[in-house]
Parts: structure tokens; C-alpha cells; sequence
């Protein structure tokens, strides 16, 4: 019988996560605060986040310890399975082992919780009694409502409009674990109203949520805020994926020659391949680590490298990553937890330095990879995810092509249960493929008055 799924049992939880900062060649530079350009302190961050976490984001430690509560909380789905993909190898013909993470079986469906629950822990520690958020397609809101109903925190979401519209059962979701949920842009803040004045139409965007919840948190001393990708802290706290899927991958007998994630704004990707990549970089391993993200919003393929902000108000540090300008409002696909205009400070450094990949595929190309997956497979997946199976399938018949076998992995990150209407939407004909020109890109770059690096 051929061994489909890799398990390991509740104390081989990783005990550690790791901070790659510690093995990068080229460390990735200070954020600035915009008024003066000068690196921040730590003290610029502290009304918005608990200090551990501020802690954790400046550290230069490789390990960090993951609290005991923490850990008892991951354990009621991790550690997650690891699958070899048979059905999709026979779908596609091809040579190529195929194995996959699978982080659906949290309790919010997806990966989010490795990261919720360790901030929602951190900010009940100093006391604070609400923490507001943004997102986009819902995962990560659902799984910060799903923390802080277990710490007794209040949770506000601001869920991109889109996605409130097309996904109102996340939203339900939410409700149900306690949360107040508000569409973005929304008239419960100054910067929503005004984004609203300017474009009542809007279908939002993930740096005007995360707009309206900074503004949120700095009204009161007993709000804090809380990202769910792109900054170095969340980054950190979902590598509990990878080093299972390492310690799963040995237990196969085999290990990557491909590690694959959908690409956002980097916890998605980071958590599968940075305990990978301490691989190539400890031991000069050649492991190749790609990132996939939608050509509706591409900013690692076809980005700028430079200083800007991480939400369309400017409320935020300056930050080195490669944008597609802050004031960038993308199609509105399906796939509403990639549709961020810029990647994380660490992901970006990475890119810049070649020690990792990135590619894009267009709306209509990722559903056929998902239906492909869920009729191989049997998993539905987000559609967040088929950017990932995408370039599976392109990997797996590039070995058919030149007749050679490579060992791909890649970050299942969560389930489609909630995502019919992308799906159905995708049968009826209405998702075209798409991908931004030249001119929209230059158009969105020029606006910026950020420095360049």
C-alpha cells in the first residue's frame, strides 16, 4: 500500500520557531520613519504593538522559544499532515514526486492561527483588551476572532469590501468567535470616509484596511493591532510549518529539490521555505524556493525594490520591499488575501539577493490548477492556494518534459469551503485571465515620493 499521508505525533510540535534574519548574507535594511528618513526604534512601534512582539521583530536570535500555552494551543491541529500528492502525479503524467503541507485542518481553515494565537498570547500578556486587524479573503481574520475569543480579547476586523461581499460566510465566521467585522473601506474611520468621498465604487484594498485598523489602534491606549503577514514577527511564528514538513520530509526518506507557496505578503511562503532555506544556507544545500503570486497583483515579478509604506493612508514605518505603490488598488480577483501591494522587508531582501524565486500566474490559469488539484486530490483548495498548485503543475511538466524526476513540496495554506462563489464563478465563465500592462504599473510607481534604494 502506498503511504499517502506523513504524521507526527503532538510532541514533535516544534518548540522553537526560526528567524532566517539570523543566516541572510545581507541583512535586510531599517525601517525609517517617513517624517525624518532616519532608522526607527523600537519605541515607534510600541502603540500599536505588545514590546515581545517588537522584540521578536528586531531579534537577531536564529531560535525563539515558543511559549507553552502557545504550544497547547497549536496542538489541537498541529502538527498538520503532510500528503504525497499520488492522484495529482497520475492527473499530470508526470515523473515528479509531488507532496503537500496541509494547514486546512485549523480551526479558521488555514494557516493564519500559527501567527493569531502567538499575538493574541503576547498582547493578553500586557493587558490589552481589543486588538483590530484588516483582511482579505478572511483567513486571516477568522483566525485572529478565533485567538482572541481564547485569550477574552475584543477583535475588530476591517474586511476588504470585495471579499465581505463575496465571502459573507467568513464574515459569519468571524461573528461567531466574537468579532466585530466592518467592510473596507468603511465609515467607522476618518480614512475610510475618505477614501469613500473620494470612491464610493471601491472594491478596497488591503492597505486601506490596514489603514482604518492603525487608526483604529492609535485612538486608544488599550487597542493594539495586529498584521497577519508581511512583518518579520508573523513571519517568524508561522515556521512551525516548515520544520514539521522537514522532519515529515525525512521521515518519507526523500527531501525537496522544490519548495513552492502561494506569495501575499510572505507568511504564507516563509513559513513553508525559510526552515528550507537554512538548508542552502547552513549546509549549501541547492533547494529552490519559489514564491507564486497573482499577475493581477505582481509585485515581487514586476515590483519596484525600494522604501514605502505598507498601507495607503502612510501611517506606517517606511519599509524596503519590493511595491507596486501603496496608493495601488488591485483587480478584483478571487484571491483576496494575495491582492497586497507590497512584500515583507525579509522576502524582499531574499529576492533582491537571488536566494529565491518568484513568478506569477493569471486569474484564469490558477482555477484550472485548482479544480485539477480538487479532482486529483479530493481538497478544495482557497484560491489563495491554486497559485501554488499553479506552479506545481508547471514544475511537475517541465520534469515530464526533460524526462527527470524532482521532489516538489508545496503549502496546501488552506481549504475553499468558503470560497464557492470564486468557484462557481469560475464554471459559469466569468473569470478572464488578467494581468496588469506596463503602463498601470509605471502609473501606480509614479506616484510614489518614497525613497528609492
Amino acid at each position: 500500500m502506498k503511504h499517502r499521508k506523513i504524521l507526527l505525533s503532538e510532541n514533535e510540535i516544534p518548540e522553537k520557531w526560526y528567524n532566517i534574519i539570523a543566516d541572510m548574507p545581507n541583512k535586510p535594511l531599517p525601517p525609517l520613519n517617513p517624517a525624518t528618513l532616519e532608522p526607527i526604534g523600537p519605541e515607534a512601534l510600541a502603540p500599536l504593538f505588545p514590546m515581545e512582539l517588537i522584540k521578536q521583530e528586531v531579534t537577531p536570535e536564529k531560535w525563539v522559544t515558543i511559549p507553552d500555552e502557545v504550544r497547547n494551543i497549536y496542538s489541537l491541529w498541529r502538527p498538520t499532515p503532510l500528503y504525497r500528492a499520488y492522484g495529482l502525479e497520475k492527473a499530470l503524467d508526470t515523473p515528479a514526486k509531488i507532496y503537500y503541507k496541509y494547514e486546512g485542518v485549523s480551526p479558521s481553515g488555514s494557516h493564519k492561527p500559527n501567527t493569531a494565537v502567538a499575538q493574541a498570547y503576547y498582547n493578553k500578556q500586557e493587558g490589552v483588551k481589543t486588538i483590530t486587524t484588516e483582511t482579505g479573503a478572511g483567513q486571516w481574520g477568522s483566525a485572529l476572532a478565533f485567538a482572541c475569543k481564547h485569550f477574552k480579547i475584543n477583535c475588530e476586523v476591517y474586511m476588504v469590501k470585495l471579499s465581505y461581499e463575496h465571502k459573507p460566510y467568513r464574515k459569519t465566521m468571524m461573528n461567531t468567535w466574537g468579532a466585530k467585522v466592518f467592510p473596507s473601506p468603511s465609515d467607522a474611520t476618518q480614512i475610510g470616509k475618505k477614501i469613500l468621498a473620494e470612491n464610493p465604487d471601491t472594491t478596497g484594498s488591503l492597505g486601506i484596511a490596514i489603514s482604518e485598523a492603525i487608526e483604529r489602534a492609535a485612538s486608544s491606549d488599550d487597542i493594539k493591532y495586529a498584521l497577519g503577514s508581511v512583518l518579520n514577527h508573523v513571519k517568524l511564528h508561522q515556521t512551525v510549518v516548515g520544520q514539521e514538513a522537514l522532519k515529515q520530509m525525512e521521515k518519507a526518506g526523500d527531501l525537496p529539490d522544490i519548495v513552492i507557496a502561494p506569495f501575499g505578503g510572505g507568511s504564507n511562503f516563509a513559513g513553508l521555505a525559510f526552515p528550507f532555506l537554512r538548508l542552502n544556507l547552513e549546509e549549501g544545500r541547492k533547494i529552490r524556493c519559489i514564491a507564486s503570486e497573482p499577475a493581477s497583483c505582481p509585485k515581487l515579478t514586476r515590483g519596484e525594490f525600494r522604501y514605502d509604506f505598507g498601507d495607503t493612508g502612510g501611517m506606517t514605518p517606511l519599509l524596503p520591499m519590493y511595491t507596486l505603490g501603496h496608493n495601488f488598488v488591485p483587480a478584483p480577483i478571487h484571491a483576496g488575501g494575495l491582492r497586497y501591494h507590497g512584500a515583507g522587508v525579509i522576502v524582499s531582501q531574499l529576492l533582491k539577493d537571488q536566494l529565491i524565486e518568484a513568478i506569477a500566474h493569471d486569474n484564469l490559469e490558477v482555477f484550472e490548477a485548482g479544480v485539477t488539484f480538487a479532482q486529483a486530490e479530493g481538497i478544495i483548495p482557497a484560491p489563495e492556494a491554486t497559485h501554488g498548485i499553479a506552479t506545481v503543475i508547471r514544475e511537475a511538466e517541465k520534469c515530464k518534459q526533460e524526462g527527470v524526476s524532482k521532489t516538489i513540496l508545496f503549502n496546501l495554506c488552506g481549504h475553499g469551503n468558503f470560497d464557492m462563489k470564486a468557484y462557481e464563478d469560475y464554471f459559469a465563465g466569468n473569470i478572464q485571465k488578467h494581468e496588469l500592462s506596463e503602463e498601470e504599473i509605471k502609473a501606480s510607481l509614479a506616484k510614489l515620493n518614497t525613497p528609492t534604494i
